[in-house]
């Protein structure tokens, strides 16, 4: 059967929009071209991110080698009248032999290798308008990156060669010392599926509220609220209330107490099922020694009514880099790990270790062991290799990923 296609809407229209900004500029405007201004004295950029990923996966007879290219083209424009207009494309290019399933769940994902999330294709990455004439406050309308405190509940997936962006209006407010206020309204999210894909979107009538204050010394102190209407899966839509405390105190020249302890609470919202109803909590100690980083970590995604969920999460970067717990099991989970990292001759170097248990049940899910080591060098220039292993008890398979990776920016 021929899979039909989804239709990608973009109910918001920046690029509509600035021509109105434009015409208003000038009738203040009568000896001058401040359009022309604003876009010759714009600023491009180029970025290229070139990654190589393995998977070996317990089950799937063959290994994925996905070999992938991401050319990323953007353009600022300078401001004019207090807007300014961005612009970023991305193209995904396999080079080579496809030997890697994409997940997008097309007729050419190559289901009959381990999925590696990295589909082909070209797409408008961001295009918005910003303005900035209120005092301390900055409105972006359009298509654009979101991402709030650690990217564990909103945030835009940057790991994968197509990046999650969110199409709405955001507002930022920065006028009471030390405290910065954000606003969401999102109407759609643009998915690392790609919009070929029916995965590829998410139809929301989503607000999104984070309020974050930073005048202690000891750290930033965080209240937030999301409250995720979601148009095609309604009865999964729910509100998430938490509040969240990071930050360090230096103890002597060479040490420094590192520390993070964070709340919140699921439920229901709009048309969400009356089962909706999780707890999550985080609590991270750790220091800082002649530059060493060392992390112990208690991270728990309740299972109460359901499970906690996390749909718009950069969740790559939590619960291990094997991506086994992408959704949270229907018992929950209860992720126990430490970290180590610090930089070795110019190497940034970092060592993770994770054990996964459920949080509604006594079962032991598996644990993970996490490598990875990057380096910046000349002006914009990047290399990385990283490593993930994970084993299985009772909680999928056993799995080993490799990534090798090599960026450069030009901006």
């Amino acid at each position: 059967m021929k899979q039909q296609r989804k239709t990608k809407r973009f109910n918001i229209t920046p690029a509509l929009l600035f021509p109105l900004a434009i015409l208003a500029g000038y009738q203040n405007s009568a000896n001058a071209d401040p359009l022309y201004e604003a876009v010759v004295g714009g600023k491009a950029g180029v970025e290229l991110r070139y990654r190589y990923e393995t998977v070996d996966q317990t089950g799937i007879s063959e290994k994925a080698a996905a070999s992938t290219l991401r050319t990323r083209l953007n353009y600022a424009t300078a401001g004019f009248n207090d807007f300014a207009a961005f612009m970023e494309f991305d193209n995904v290019t396999a080079l080579g032999q496809v030997k890697y399933n994409d997940g997008t769940g097309l007729s050419s994902a190559k289901t009959s290798y381990p999925v590696v999330v990295d589909p082909e294709g070209t797409e408008v990455n961001q295009v918005n308008i910003s303005y900035s004439g209120i005092d301390k406050t900055t409105l972006t309308l359009g298509r654009q990156r979101v991402v709030f405190d650690n990217a564990r509940f909103i945030g835009n997936v940057g790991w994968r060669q197509n990046e999650q962006t969110y199409d709405g209006l955001t507002v930022v407010n920065r006028s009471l010392a030390d405290t910065s206020i954000a606003y969401g309204y999102i109407r759609n999210v643009n998915r690392i599926f790609g919009g070929t894909s029916s995965k590829g979107d998410i139809d929301t009538k989503t607000h999104l509220l984070n309020i974050g204050y930073e005048g202690f010394d000891a750290g930033k102190i965080t209240l937030y609220g999301y409250f995720l209407d979601l148009v095609d899966t309604p009865a999964a839509s729910n509100k998430t209330l938490g509040a969240r405390f990071a930050g360090g105190t230096k103890l002597n020249d060479s040490m420094k107490a590192l520390y993070t302890a964070e709340f919140a609470s699921q439920s229901d919202y709009e048309q969400g099922a009356a089962t909706i109803d999780a707890d999550y909590s985080l609590l991270e100690l750790g220091a800082e020694v002649s530059g060493i980083v060392t992390k112990f970590g208690l991270e728990t995604l309740g299972a109460d009514g359901s499970a906690f969920s996390t749909p718009l999460a950069t969740a790559h970067a939590f619960n291990g880099w094997a991506d086994k717990f992408l959704n949270t099991p229907a018992n929950g989970l209860v992720d126990s790990y430490v970290s180590i990292g610090g930089n070795l001759s110019g190497v940034d170097l970092t060592a993770v270790y994770h054990e996964y248990n459920a949080d509604k049940v006594s079962a032991r899910y598996g644990d993970e062991l996490n490598l990875q080591a990057a380096k910046k060098f000349g002006k914009g220039y990047m290399a990385m290799a990283k490593y993930a292993s994970y084993r299985a008890d009772t909680w999928q398979t056993d799995t080993d990923k490799v990534w090798l990776m090599l960026q450069a920016n030009f901006k």
